[in-house]
């Protein structure tokens, strides 16, 4: 990732927000790096270096500005526009594969040798796999710090140190602090603290604005599944299947941040939670640069005036996403759900301790495979292409995680009967947070165009729709609004 300076340096000297997360500046006389915003006075050019990342930043020996807290920011939205291997191996660190599987399980994931990938990622991003994971644990145990009442040990844990040693010494290193210090001069600013209990943590999860909260908890609301998904005005909640046991999440969108109460199994389950939910809220969007590409087509105009911050719902689950978009094939949203509802009813896992109206995850893609056939209705191809598809989910024949290459796993899906452009194209968008594609077979979508009095036949407007590059996921959207509620 180049970060031009001079641009860097006007957008310091401005305090544009917009950049926070997307790279850093660090000043040379005070050893600190800050985001973009900082609101001190800005250093002189000749004093002022730019990193693309956080990590990249601490390998260069500078500490986290405690003024401006650069680490408590949204994420860049350059991991979803990449999809190159330094932004396939970024989305699987935030998610937590290192601590996980350490750097020969992320070189496996995303299909390369250990030795290439650190090259890749210190050339693109300015700093190896475990730097950059560091730099990740770093961020999480700060905000646990700083906003809850857990003990460091429970940090340590949530946050992904093998040891409370390995943590003392990284917030030194980091921070230039110890956590007792970061936790009393987060009390003296007036930064709120969560209280916490059992396996419960309470967060604040930041977001860039402007933000279509409205649009994207109406999207789940009218495809939640009972049990699975809870939808109430202003609040979304759900179950979560996570590497080491199951969680319950409870979201409600507040102005800048969104407000997230976590019941986890497993405490070290929290940053993989944490970056999920980010993903499938869309989070870490850019709605300035979004909005700007689309407001520039007189057509999307006035949808994009009255709807600024739009987002594309993302996922939780690979396997949920994949199976939902095939349930959804050539029927309506209301009997997707239904047909959604019936299989987990049938083979969801009943959580050990439900939570009012939580009470079943999304079922397994062993459990889908083995018992599609006698639970599904509907076309036999559909049920088949179901079935099939989860038992090669389950075999390791197909992998849906957040590292995979888009197009290769478009191009893998298609391979599978009753799997076609659209379903292929959904799923790559959802999972992957591809903010480029346009999926043209849609029929509200194409109802929205013609709406909007745009071209409605597939081919012009796949011709109209090069003009939304690189966001034609966020067109898509906007399209579908105006086509109306779907029933």
């Amino acid at each position: 990732m180049l970060i031009d300076p001079e641009l860097g340096y006007r957008a310091v000297v401005s305090r544009d927000a917009r950049f926070d997360g997307q790279f850093y500046l660090a000043v040379r006389p005070t050893g600190l790096y800050c985001r973009p915003s900082c609101p001190t006075i800005a250093p002189r050019r000749r004093n002022a270096e730019f990193f693309p990342t956080a990590a990249a930043a601490q390998q260069a020996g500078y500490r986290a500005c405690r003024r401006c807290l650069p680490d408590i920011v949204a994420g860049s939205p350059e991991w979803d526009t990449r999809g190159d291997l330094a932004g396939r191996a970024m989305r699987l660190i935030i998610d937590g594969v290192v601590e996980r599987e350490g750097v020969p399980g992320l070189a496996r994931r995303v299909g390369y040798s250990e030795r290439h990938l650190t090259r890749v990622l210190t050339a693109e991003l300015g700093a190896g796999p475990l730097a950059l994971a560091r730099a990740h644990r770093a961020h999480t145990a700060r905000l646990l710090i700083e906003t809850t009442t857990m003990s460091v040990s429970d940090v340590a844990i949530a946050s992904g140190f093998a040891s409370v040693r390995q943590f003392n010494d990284t917030i030194r290193s980091v921070f230039a602090t110890t956590p007792s210090e970061l936790r009393v001069a987060a009390q003296r600013s007036g930064r709120g603290r969560h209280h916490t209990t059992a396996g419960r943590i309470r967060l604040r999860l930041p977001v860039r604005t402007p933000f279509d909260a409205a649009g994207i908890l109406a999207f789940l609301a009218a495809r939640a599944i009972p049990g699975v998904e809870s939808a109430r005005p202003g609040r979304y909640a759900r179950t979560l299947r996570l590497p080491h046991g199951s969680a319950t999440a409870h979201l409600r969108p507040a102005g800048t941040h969104v407000e997230c109460t976590l019941r986890l199994a497993d405490l070290r389950d929290l940053g993989t939670a944490v970056s999920r939910l980010r993903r499938l809220f869309d989070l870490d969007a850019d709605p300035a640069a979004i909005d700007g590409v689309l407001a520039a087509d007189p057509a999307l105009a006035p949808s994009v005036a009255a709807v600024p911050g739009i987002r594309v719902p993302g996922s939780v689950d690979g396997t949920e996403t994949i199976v939902r978009a095939l349930l959804g094939q050539q029927v309506s949203v209301a009997a997707a759900r239904t047909a959604a509802r019936r299989l987990t009813e049938a083979v969801g896992e009943q959580l050990p301790a439900p939570e009012g109206d939580l009470t079943t995850l999304f079922p397994s893609a062993a459990a889908v495979a083995e018992r599609a056939s006698e639970i599904l209705t509907g076309p036999a191809r559909r049920v088949e292409t179901i079935r099939t598809i989860c038992a090669a989910i389950a075999s390791g024949d197909i992998e849906l995680h957040v590292g995979v290459d888009g197009e290769a796993l478009r191009s893998r899906l298609q391979s599978y009967p009753g799997i076609g452009p659209w379903t292929a194209g959904y799923v790559v968008m959802r999972l992957l947070g591809d903010p480029d594609v346009l999926l043209p077979q849609d029929l509200a979508l194409r109802n929205g165009a013609r709406i909007l009095g745009l071209p409605a036949s597939m081919e012009t407007l796949i011709e109209h729709g090069r003009r939304w590059r690189p966001w034609r996921s966020y067109a898509g959207m906007h399209l579908v609004r105006a086509a109306g509620p779907t029933v």
